[in-house]
């Protein structure tokens, strides 16, 4: 009939965080979604693992279910929405779906950086759209950006702060002086860091939106596996102090390059000018840091998690589906076109921040150095700071290889002069001399 308008039917398999924020944003704003879309967009199905849990939203019985293949196996089901997170049983059920004819959306970075070039392939078989760009940066639009705005460029690194977590706890020990365990303490106060905060602090979190970010940029299937990790729960105040002496912050960055010779990725805390765009993200948001041999540098900022901004990124990739299944049309499907080699962490070069303690006396800080120029380590500054009996020496060095730097930290702690290595930090300028790929 003329005016009548369709309607396009979600089922939602997960009600928490981020299911909560999709249900209430289409609730809220379904007359401006329905104008943009040319449609209605309705919920029809809600799969959750308890009736009686308190939601933050509230749900008609009518649309409940504990079970998910209820949801997958409705006919009127057009899109189905998955928020719960973790490997299994969401790939169980996004792979379902698919077989069944069901566009996805998900927001599944851990299960999208183990499997998505499984769960693609699935996508392309059976004729469908596969949709994730809340799995990477909450609320900022990135995964679509490199996917369509940049398809034109040659992206050759990534930048990214994708972990909202360790950048408030950072941020906390940098501007008020607190311990790594009192800042996460705050942190967790906050609503910011979870009860259990590992995948956050040991940069898992941020390894896994890294791999789908890599695989985007680079045209190339890069693995959670394939992502060097290192957290934060090593970074001290005395870190912070000494870094801003020599003109740095911190901040775990997720770095990827592309160079002729293979892919790097990895994730660590790193060192980087106080005048890096980067280094002004405070507290829990996230930005990412793009370079484009045709674009130039891009930078891409805003909340990185939350109910609201992740289900925001949900709710865009819904209605791109929609708006596909109105005109027929589809989205771009998997981008990795190439088989490029990942990278040996040994093989990046990089400058390096060390602090260790030494004896206070005569021809130690001789001995220390001969360590560095037996390992071919050229070092760019020193500071000795003397504390009475023992010497605290803080240096950088020139540009090398990261197992440069591994056998002189072998070499300063076999030659029995230094007490202690209490860090060794990545350095990342834009000068050109900080980490780069050999």
């Amino acid at each position: 009939m003329k005016g009548e308008r369709k309607s396009i039917n979600l089922g939602l398999i997960g009600c928490g965080t981020v299911g909560s924020g999709v249900y209430r944003i289409l609730r809220d704003n379904a007359e401006a979604i329905s104008l943009r879309t040319g449609c209605d967009i309705k919920v029809r199905r809600v799969a959750v693992r308890d009736l009686s849990d308190p939601r933050y939203v509230d749900v008609p019985e009518g649309e409940l279910t504990t079970d998910a293949l209820q949801v997958i196996h409705d006919p009127e089901v057009d899109i189905v929405v998955e928020v719960i997170g973790g490997v299994e049983p969401a790939r169980t059920f996004i792979l379902e779906s698919i077989s069944r004819g069901k566009h996805v959306v998900s927001a599944n970075k851990e299960l999208l950086s183990t499997h998505g070039g499984e769960i693609l392939r699935a996508a392309e078989e059976a004729g469908v759209d596969v949709a994730y760009e809340a799995s990477v940066g909450g609320a900022i639009p990135i995964l679509l950006p490199l996917k369509y705005s940049l398809a034109g460029n040659a992206v050759d690194s990534i930048l990214g702060i994708v972990n909202g977590t360790t950048n408030y706890v950072l941020t906390r020990m940098s501007e008020e002086g607190l311990s790594f365990s009192e800042a996460l303490s705050k942190a967790q106060e906050r609503g910011y860091a979870e009860a259990d905060p590992s995948a956050d602090v040991e940069g898992k979190d941020a390894a896994a939106k890294l791999a789908i970010l890599a695989s985007m940029a680079f045209n190339s299937r890069v693995t959670l596996d394939d992502v060097y990790t290192e957290g934060i729960a090593g970074i001290t105040p005395d870190d912070i102090r000494f870094g801003r002496d020599l003109g740095y912050v911190i901040k775990l960055l997720a770095v990827a390059k592309d160079d002729p010779d293979g892919i790097s990725v990895r994730v660590h805390p790193t060192m980087i000018p106080v005048d890096h765009p980067l280094a002004a993200v405070r507290d829990e948001n996230n930005a990412i840091f793009v370079s484009g041999d045709a674009a130039g540098e891009l930078m891409f900022y805003g909340k990185g998690a939350g109910s609201l901004p992740a289900a925001s990124a949900v709710v865009g990739d819904i209605i791109t589906i929609a708006r596909n299944l109105l005109s027929g049309g589809r989205m771009a499907g998997c981008t990795c076109f190439y088989r490029k080699p990942v990278k040996d962490m040994a093989d990046v070069i990089c400058r390096y921040f060390m602090l260790f303690d030494a004896p206070d006396r005569p021809g130690v800080l001789a001995r220390i150095a001969g360590v560095f120029g037996d390992n071919g380590v050229s070092i760019k500054s020193v500071i000795q700071h003397g504390t009475g009996s023992e010497a605290r020496i803080v240096l950088v060095t020139h540009a090398v290889p990261e197992r440069s730097i591994r056998s002189t930290v072998r070499g300063l702690e076999e030659l029995g002069a230094v007490n202690r290595i209490a860090s060794v930090i990545r350095v990342e300028d834009r000068d050109g001399e900080g980490c780069r790929e050999g």
